[in-house]
Protein backbone atom coordinates (compact mmCIF):
# COMPACT_ATOMS: atom_id res chain seq x y z
CA UNK A 1 0.00 0.00 0.00
CA UNK A 2 0.85 3.64 -0.13
CA UNK A 3 3.39 4.33 2.61
CA UNK A 4 3.45 8.11 2.27
CA UNK A 5 2.50 10.07 5.37
CA UNK A 6 -0.70 12.12 5.39
CA UNK A 7 -2.25 14.43 7.91
CA UNK A 8 -5.95 13.68 8.40
CA UNK A 9 -7.73 15.89 10.96
CA UNK A 10 -4.42 16.71 12.57
CA UNK A 11 -3.37 13.07 12.92
CA UNK A 12 -0.44 11.85 10.86
CA UNK A 13 -1.10 8.49 9.21
CA UNK A 14 -0.64 6.61 5.92
CA UNK A 15 -3.19 5.73 3.26
CA UNK A 16 -2.65 2.04 3.98
CA UNK A 17 -3.48 2.51 7.67
CA UNK A 18 -6.63 4.44 6.71
CA UNK A 19 -7.71 1.64 4.33
CA UNK A 20 -7.16 -1.03 6.99
CA UNK A 21 -9.23 0.92 9.50
CA UNK A 22 -12.12 1.70 7.13
CA UNK A 23 -15.17 -0.54 7.65
CA UNK A 24 -16.46 -2.06 4.39
CA UNK A 25 -20.02 -3.13 3.67
CA UNK A 26 -20.85 -6.75 3.06
CA UNK A 27 -21.14 -7.86 -0.58
CA UNK A 28 -24.74 -7.82 -1.88
CA UNK A 29 -26.47 -11.19 -2.29
CA UNK A 30 -27.60 -10.41 -5.85
CA UNK A 31 -25.60 -8.74 -8.61
CA UNK A 32 -26.31 -5.21 -9.77
CA UNK A 33 -29.48 -5.26 -11.91
CA UNK A 34 -28.09 -4.48 -15.36
CA UNK A 35 -30.66 -3.92 -18.10
CA UNK A 36 -30.44 -4.50 -21.85
CA UNK A 37 -32.57 -2.30 -24.10
CA UNK A 38 -33.23 -2.65 -27.82
CA UNK A 39 -35.52 -0.71 -30.17
CA UNK A 40 -37.68 -2.84 -32.46
CA UNK A 41 -40.45 -2.29 -35.03
CA UNK A 42 -43.85 -3.95 -34.50
CA UNK A 43 -44.88 -6.26 -37.37
CA UNK A 44 -48.32 -6.27 -39.03
CA UNK A 45 -49.19 -9.32 -36.90
CA UNK A 46 -48.60 -7.30 -33.68
CA UNK A 47 -45.31 -9.09 -32.94
CA UNK A 48 -41.93 -7.75 -31.82
CA UNK A 49 -38.75 -9.66 -32.74
CA UNK A 50 -36.13 -10.06 -29.99
CA UNK A 51 -33.22 -12.53 -29.75
CA UNK A 52 -34.62 -14.94 -32.33
CA UNK A 53 -38.19 -15.05 -30.99
CA UNK A 54 -41.38 -13.01 -31.41
CA UNK A 55 -43.36 -11.44 -28.57
CA UNK A 56 -46.92 -10.09 -28.89
CA UNK A 57 -48.12 -6.56 -28.23
CA UNK A 58 -51.65 -5.12 -28.41
CA UNK A 59 -53.03 -4.83 -31.93
CA UNK A 60 -53.08 -1.46 -33.66
CA UNK A 61 -49.34 -0.78 -33.46
CA UNK A 62 -47.94 -2.06 -36.78
CA UNK A 63 -44.85 -0.12 -37.79
CA UNK A 64 -44.46 1.52 -34.38
CA UNK A 65 -41.02 1.60 -32.78
CA UNK A 66 -41.04 0.04 -29.31
CA UNK A 67 -38.34 -0.56 -26.73
CA UNK A 68 -37.65 -4.10 -25.50
CA UNK A 69 -36.21 -4.06 -21.97
CA UNK A 70 -34.69 -7.06 -20.23
CA UNK A 71 -33.08 -7.11 -16.80
CA UNK A 72 -30.21 -9.55 -17.07
CA UNK A 73 -31.12 -11.34 -13.83
CA UNK A 74 -34.81 -11.90 -14.75
CA UNK A 75 -36.69 -14.40 -16.92
CA UNK A 76 -39.13 -11.73 -18.12
CA UNK A 77 -38.88 -8.94 -20.64
CA UNK A 78 -40.96 -5.78 -20.96
CA UNK A 79 -42.01 -4.01 -24.13
CA UNK A 80 -42.57 -0.26 -23.84
CA UNK A 81 -43.71 2.52 -26.16
CA UNK A 82 -41.49 5.43 -27.13
CA UNK A 83 -43.09 7.38 -24.28
CA UNK A 84 -42.00 4.73 -21.77
CA UNK A 85 -45.39 3.08 -21.08
CA UNK A 86 -45.03 -0.69 -20.67
CA UNK A 87 -47.54 -2.36 -23.00
CA UNK A 88 -46.48 -6.01 -22.65
CA UNK A 89 -44.54 -8.30 -20.32
CA UNK A 90 -43.59 -11.83 -21.36
CA UNK A 91 -41.54 -14.72 -20.06
CA UNK A 92 -38.50 -15.07 -22.28
CA UNK A 93 -38.24 -18.03 -24.64
CA UNK A 94 -34.83 -19.67 -25.16
CA UNK A 95 -32.67 -17.57 -27.44
CA UNK A 96 -32.99 -18.29 -31.18
CA UNK A 97 -35.84 -20.84 -30.95
CA UNK A 98 -38.16 -18.95 -33.30
CA UNK A 99 -41.02 -19.17 -30.82
CA UNK A 100 -43.99 -16.85 -30.90
CA UNK A 101 -44.92 -15.86 -27.36
CA UNK A 102 -48.44 -14.42 -27.22
CA UNK A 103 -50.46 -13.05 -24.36
CA UNK A 104 -54.07 -14.32 -24.27
CA UNK A 105 -55.40 -10.75 -24.20
CA UNK A 106 -53.36 -9.85 -27.26
CA UNK A 107 -54.72 -12.87 -29.15
CA UNK A 108 -58.32 -11.88 -28.38
CA UNK A 109 -57.70 -8.26 -29.40
CA UNK A 110 -56.02 -9.33 -32.66
CA UNK A 111 -58.86 -11.74 -33.51
CA UNK A 112 -61.39 -9.00 -32.80
CA UNK A 113 -59.53 -6.55 -35.08
CA UNK A 114 -59.40 -9.14 -37.89
CA UNK A 115 -63.10 -9.98 -37.56
CA UNK A 116 -64.05 -6.29 -37.58
CA UNK A 117 -62.19 -5.85 -40.85
CA UNK A 118 -64.00 -8.84 -42.39
CA UNK A 119 -67.02 -8.13 -44.59
CA UNK A 120 -69.52 -10.48 -46.19
CA UNK A 121 -70.45 -7.90 -48.83
CA UNK A 122 -69.69 -8.95 -52.40
CA UNK A 123 -66.33 -7.76 -53.65
CA UNK A 124 -66.06 -4.83 -56.01
CA UNK A 125 -66.82 -5.72 -59.59
CA UNK A 126 -63.64 -5.68 -61.59
CA UNK A 127 -63.40 -3.92 -64.92
CA UNK A 128 -64.15 -6.22 -67.81
CA UNK A 129 -62.50 -5.42 -71.13
CA UNK A 130 -65.08 -5.79 -73.85
CA UNK A 131 -64.36 -5.12 -77.54
CA UNK A 132 -66.04 -2.12 -79.13
CA UNK A 133 -69.35 -2.79 -80.83
CA UNK A 134 -69.83 -2.05 -84.55
CA UNK A 135 -72.11 0.86 -83.61
CA UNK A 136 -69.35 2.37 -81.41
CA UNK A 137 -66.78 2.00 -84.19
CA UNK A 138 -69.13 3.68 -86.71
CA UNK A 139 -69.76 6.56 -84.29
CA UNK A 140 -65.99 7.02 -83.74
CA UNK A 141 -65.41 7.18 -87.51
CA UNK A 142 -68.18 9.75 -87.86
CA UNK A 143 -66.64 11.90 -85.13
CA UNK A 144 -63.26 11.80 -86.85
CA UNK A 145 -64.90 13.12 -89.99
CA UNK A 146 -64.39 10.01 -92.02
CA UNK A 147 -67.07 7.77 -93.25
CA UNK A 148 -66.84 4.09 -92.60
CA UNK A 149 -65.16 2.58 -95.61
CA UNK A 150 -65.63 -1.01 -96.45
CA UNK A 151 -62.03 -1.58 -97.52
CA UNK A 152 -59.45 -0.79 -94.76
CA UNK A 153 -56.79 -0.11 -97.43
CA UNK A 154 -58.70 2.93 -98.65
CA UNK A 155 -58.51 4.46 -95.17
CA UNK A 156 -54.68 4.27 -94.99
CA UNK A 157 -52.99 7.14 -96.86
CA UNK A 158 -49.22 7.48 -96.86
CA UNK A 159 -47.78 10.65 -98.33
CA UNK A 160 -44.20 10.00 -99.52
CA UNK A 161 -43.62 13.55 -100.82
CA UNK A 162 -42.03 14.57 -97.50
CA UNK A 163 -39.49 11.77 -97.74
CA UNK A 164 -38.75 12.67 -101.38
CA UNK A 165 -38.07 16.31 -100.41
CA UNK A 166 -35.65 15.25 -97.64
CA UNK A 167 -33.82 12.87 -99.98
CA UNK A 168 -33.46 15.61 -102.59
CA UNK A 169 -32.01 18.02 -100.04
CA UNK A 170 -29.52 15.42 -98.82
CA UNK A 171 -28.33 14.84 -102.39
CA UNK A 172 -27.62 18.54 -102.83
CA UNK A 173 -25.97 19.07 -99.43
CA UNK A 174 -22.69 21.07 -99.56
CA UNK A 175 -20.50 18.08 -98.63
CA UNK A 176 -22.05 15.79 -101.27
CA UNK A 177 -21.25 17.98 -104.36
CA UNK A 178 -17.63 16.83 -104.47
CA UNK A 179 -18.67 13.18 -104.18
CA UNK A 180 -21.11 13.61 -107.11
CA UNK A 181 -18.30 15.02 -109.32
CA UNK A 182 -15.97 12.09 -108.51
CA UNK A 183 -18.50 9.44 -109.48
Amino acid sequence: MDGRRRAVEGVRTTVGDLADAEPLLELPLTPFPAQATADRVVTAQALVPFRGNFYSVPSGLPGAVVSVRWRLDERFLSIATAGGAVIARHEMAPRGCGQIVRDAGHVVALERAVLEAFSDAPPCRGKVRRPLSPQALAEAEALRGRGSAADPATRVVIDLSTYADVAARLRTAPGNEEKDKES
